[in-house]
């Protein structure tokens, strides 16, 4: 009997070990050396002097920064609202200019600020900085959002621990239909914290609201049809898709353009990304730049989410037909033990 008690505490210590190893994987690969990758920058006018001053940045940075030259101070405002562009610098010998966004990402601001602070450090000259697209007042790093996603994700993923174990007898239309309920519950915690609360989102609140649901369905959906195949490995598994592979991708700390390329690739259609940049989209930047993708990478994962509890229900089915399962005295346990098992991160 010892041996037996001790092989079920080693199973389950597994899950926690599994989650200390990828959290230090994902988090340290993405956030522990944030450096210019490929990040596009621009040296505003057309004399000479402005694309020799781009070609010896470029040399210096080598990939780490694309440089530009623009014609005009508008052309390059109308760059940064668009989120296509870092910085723009506009070189003056007694008052040197940098443009950027703060609401597209305020660490990104601060590395565009470093590269020509220096350039303006060898002339001599303060170097004067605005920012075209400030975040809102309750928000003034702009990792609200971020911390919202957390929120929702922490939420989402810990309904499916509770909804996969305790509802397991339920029929999965049922599972699906409390699923809904849930991410609406989830998603009005979310933005009533948000928003009144500690004004992060100060505008837009159906639309946030909205997004909040997207994501959160999208979460547990793809939770429980997972559960039905995984079972005690599901909160492993949404660690991994939810936390690890998530926060990291999502562009709230660190855009892709200041990580490497695998983190980078993920971002461009993970959900936490789409939910990050959709609501700074819609927040900062009047619904542009690309809102439309980020609003599809949502719905296409509450898809996924759907085929996955439809696959589920599919394979129930065939269970039952292939004979009645009948309850084990130990299931109780198993299920709490699922349960006790949830991380919030």
């Amino acid at each position: 009997m010892k041996s037996q008690q001790l092989r079920h505490l080693a199973v389950h210590l597994l899950t926690p070990l599994l989650m200390c190893f990828g959290m230090a994987l994902a988090y340290l690969g993405a956030f522990h050396q944030p450096e210019p990758n490929h990040l596009e920058v621009a040296v505003v006018g057309t004399s000479p002097e402005v694309k020799v001053l781009a070609q010896t940045l470029k040399d210096k940075a080598g990939d780490k920064l694309e440089v530009v030259t623009l014609p005009s101070r508008e052309e390059a405002n109308s760059r940064l609202l668009d989120r296509s562009l870092a910085g723009a610098y506009l070189p003056d010998a007694q008052h040197p200019e940098l443009m950027v966004a703060t609401a597209g990402s305020d660490t990104t601001a601060m590395a565009v600020e470093k590269v020509f602070q220096q350039v303006a450090a060898q002339q001599g000259v303060p170097l004067k900085i605005t920012d075209v697209a400030p975040t809102a007042e309750g928000d003034p790093t702009g990792q609200g959002i971020f911390f919202l996603l957390v929120a929702l994700s922490v939420g989402a993923y810990g309904c499916v621990a509770v909804l996969g174990a305790a509802g397991g007898a339920l029929p999965i239309r049922a599972r699906a239909a409390i699923a809904l309920l849930t991410s609406l519950l989830v998603s009005l915690i979310g933005i009533a914290v948000a928003a009144p609360i500690f004004h992060v989102v100060d505008h837009d609140y159906a639309a946030i609201w909205a997004m909040c649901w997207l994501y959160s369905a999208g979460v547990i959906l793809v939770g429980l049809g997972l559960h039905t195949f995984l079972k005690h490995w599901t909160t492993l598994v949404l660690m991994v898709l939810f936390v690890m592979l998530n926060f990291t991708t999502s562009g709230g700390i660190y855009s892709p353009e200041l990580q490497n390329g695998f983190f980078g690739a993920l971002h461009a259609f993970w959900n936490g990304a789409g939910f990050v940049e959709g609501a700074r989209n819609l927040l900062y930047f009047d619904g542009g730049a690309g809102f439309g993708g980020n609003i599809t990478t949502l719905v296409l994962w509450l898809v996924a989410g759907v085929l996955l509890m439809i696959v589920a229900g599919s394979y129930e089915k065939r269970q039952t037909t292939a004979g009645p399962k009948h309850a084990a005295p130990h299931d109780d346990r198993e299920a709490e033990e699922e349960m006790e098992e949830l991380v919030g991160v």
